[in-house]
């Protein structure tokens, strides 16, 4: 088997075919009519584009951070003038409600704003300048530092799950604009029609409407990666999918970053002072498994409590009341009943709601297993599960949590709840160690739209932990650091300058100024 049609059966629509429909056709239901799987051969209109966009970023990133801001308000703008068009498509693709589709396209403008801000600022370029001392042994340069956007075009793979707030008008997309870069996109075939709008839509408020791309395929997606014009690539979905990008990266001759959002399990430790309303726990805890049939990177798959009966006997009862739904494609469905299943057998099943009337849909279901008999499981029993399901660990004793905490794998979030800091104090260290963002006292659904916010962590979640696809440093993953010695004045990017033109935030011989 060539690595071409081994990347293509592992991965089927992450890199792979796009799904065309003869007529019209309910996401996750059975079709009205056939589904036929077409293979997308990269075409030369296709590489031309990637060679346009790479031609508007020359240009691009030559223009003040000012005027990209204003550029990315009109994109926000857009964007939210569309919405009583866009929705509805998204709503035919995805199956997924009108209410939870109106809040992403606001949350996507809300992103592209965020980035307008950032850019405003001027602080996302981290200048420091550090002036010449010939008294200095040995003598120091005169040395200048900002971060620049990277040079060629950003690869964006969009997600199943965010039709727009991780996909063509996601936060990867809005970064990377933001950097000065041009961006060409690889379309999910999950909601290809969608795509192709929310494209027309942004292009439209561009200044070179070449500043993005977008591609659809299996041997576009390859393309895209390998094209070397395309100097770092973004992406959101599994952790199969992430490690065949690397792949087809490390076949380059020049290996680029590469930006992975992955698999997370994102445990939640329940402590006993937490205990005072079981009730109220199991609900939040059931509300956010089964938030959009739990197809969220941030879905609870790990609940450590206490041996505690009521505690238990609310979740069973809570999870019981659940109605889950129809999953987003197939092939995502096919893959949660698959890990689940791979549970029974091993664990009990504490508890499984209702699948709903809708054909195809899932059921949510919860598993538990006391703190021993998980251990044991390792590391199998922490791999994600995408979808309504979670495994409930039961304890004894709080100390004999951080050993465990240390052998499950990186996690986007890890989340502690308890009424007294001090009995939660050991375990925060642990936590953070494990996870890029650590929650007091709520549930992981759920990613702020903020400049502190950080959605990372290490393997598998994310390929980088240092680097997040939320908040206003996601911008960092499409700049790169220059240093410039001894240069003219004139010859310096303005941020740089002596008198500092554009009145951006500085560090200036080791002391910060704005």
């Amino acid at each position: 088997m060539t690595a071409y049609w081994g990347i293509f059966l592992l991965l089927g629509s992450v890199v792979g075919a796009s799904v065309y429909p003869t007529t019209r056709v309910q996401r996750n239901r059975q079709p009205a009519g056939k589904i036929y799987l077409k293979m997308s051969y990269i075409t030369k209109w296709e590489v031309s584009m990637i060679n346009e966009a790479a031609r508007a970023g020359e240009v691009w990133r030559t223009r003040p951070a000012a005027e990209r801001a204003e550029v990315l308000d009109r994109v926000a703008d857009a964007l939210l003038m569309a919405e009583e068009e866009l929705w509805p498509v998204a709503r035919e693709e995805t199956a997924l409600p009108e209410a939870r589709l109106r809040g992403e396209i606001t949350r996507s403008a809300v992103q592209f704003r965020l980035f307008a801000d950032v850019l405003r600022d001027g602080g996302h370029v981290e200048a420091v300048i550090d002036h010449a001392d010939a008294s200095a042994a040995p003598p120091k340069p005169d040395v200048r530092r900002m971060f620049q956007p990277v040079p060629g075009v950003v690869g964006v793979f969009a997600a199943s799950n965010f039709p727009f707030a991780f996909s063509v008008a996601g936060g990867d997309v809005a970064s990377a604009l933001a950097a000065g870069c041009a961006v060409v996109v690889k379309a999910h075939p999950g909601h290809p029609v969608l795509s192709r709008r929310v494209a027309e839509v942004i292009k439209a408020a561009l200044p070179d409407p070449d500043l993005l791309g977008l591609v659809e395929g299996l041997e576009a997606g390859r393309e895209l990666v390998q094209h070397p014009l395309v100097s770092a690539v973004g992406f959101t979905g599994s952790l199969r999918g992430g490690k065949a990008i690397q792949a087809l990266i490390d076949e380059r001759p020049d290996p680029i970053p590469f930006y992975g959002e992955l698999g997370s399990v994102n445990p939640v430790v329940v402590l006993p002072s937490a205990l005072a309303d079981p009730a109220r726990l199991a609900e939040g805890f059931a509300a956010s498994l089964t938030l959009g049939v739990g197809q969220f990177c941030t879905n609870p798959g790990l609940l450590f409590v206490p041996d505690d009966a009521e505690l238990l006997k609310a979740i069973t009862a809570a999870v019981a009341a659940t109605t889950g739904g129809a999953m987003l494609t197939p092939a995502i469905r096919e893959g949660f009943e698959t890990g689940a299943a791979s549970l029974d057998g091993k664990l009990t099943e504490l508890a499984r709601g209702l699948a709903g009337p809708i054909e195809g849909a899932v059921a949510p279901r919860v598993y538990t297993a006391d703190l021993t008999t998980f251990s044991m499981g390792l590391p199998e029993l922490a791999e994600e599960c995408f979808g309504p399901s979670a495994i409930v660990v039961t304890y004894q004793e709080i100390s004999d949590l951080p050993e465990v905490l240390r052998n499950l794998p990186g996690s986007l979030t890890a989340t502690v709840h308890s009424a007294d800091p001090v009995e939660a104090a050991p375990l925060v260290p642990e936590l953070a160690r494990l996870a890029g963002r650590v929650i007091w006292n709520g549930w992981p659904t759920g990613v702020a739209v903020t400049w502190a916010m950080h959605h990372g962590g290490p393997w598998p979640a994310s390929t980088t932990p240092m680097h997040t696809s939320v908040g206003a440093t996601a911008i960092r993953r499409w700049q790169t650091p220059v240093a410039y010695q001894d240069l003219p004045d004139q010859l310096l990017p303005a941020e740089l300058r002596e008198d500092n033109p554009l009145g951006v935030p500085r560090r200036v011989d080791g002391v910060f100024s704005q």
